[in-house]
C-alpha cells in the first residue's frame, strides 16, 4: 500500500466514518471532496504557505476541484490520502490527491485542486509570491509553467 502514496509529500490517515455512509450503503460522494481537503490543508500547514497567508494576506483560493471514483469505500474502513504539488505556474498551481482504502488495499479515489492566489487584502488574484513558489517548490518537485 506505501507504494500507491510512494511519491507524495502528505499522506494523512482518515478513519471511514459511519455516518459518511449513503442509502446506497458506501462513503458519499461528497466525503471525497472532505479527505482531499484534510490532506490539502496538511499540506498548506507543512509547506508553511498558511503562516504566510497570515503574515502577508496573500494565500490560497481553490479554484475548482475533480474526483475519479475508483472504489467504493464503506465503514469500517481507513483512508490514506495523498497530496503533492505536481504543476505550478504564474498565479496557480495544481495538487493531485489520492484517497487509498487500508481494507482494499487500493486506490478508492484520485482526483486534483486547482489552487488560486489570492490577496485576500485587496479581494483579488495575484500571481503567487516567489517565497511561496520556493516554498512548493522545496516541498515538491512540481512543473513549472504548465
Amino acid at each position: 500500500m506505501e507504494d500507491l502514496l510512494k511519491n507524495f509529500t502528505v499522506v494523512v490517515e482518515i478513519p471511514v466514518a459511519w455516518g459518511e455512509m449513503d442509502a446506497f450503503n458506501h462513503v458519499n460522494n461528497i466525503v471525497y471532496f472532505r479527505y482531499f481537503e484534510s490532506a490539502r490543508i496538511v499540506y498548506f500547514e507543512k509547506s508553511g504557505i498558511l503562516e504566510f497567508m497570515n503574515e502577508h494576506g496573500i494565500g490560497p483560493i481553490l479554484a475548482s476541484t475533480r474526483c475519479n471514483f475508483k472504489t467504493p469505500l464503506t465503514y469500517p474502513d481507513t483512508v490514506s490520502v495523498g497530496a503533492r504539488v505536481q504543476a505550478i505556474e504564474d498565479d496557480r498551481f495544481v495538487i493531485e490527491h489520492r484517497v487509498v482504502s487500508h481494507h482494499h488495499q487500493r486506490i478508492a479515489a484520485e482526483g486534483e485542486a486547482v489552487i488560486v492566489s489570492y490577496n485576500y487584502r485587496d479581494n483579488k488574484k495575484v500571481s503567487i509570491p516567489d517565497e511561496l513558489k520556493q516554498r512548493i517548490m522545496h516541498m515538491d518537485d512540481p512543473v513549472v509553467g504548465i
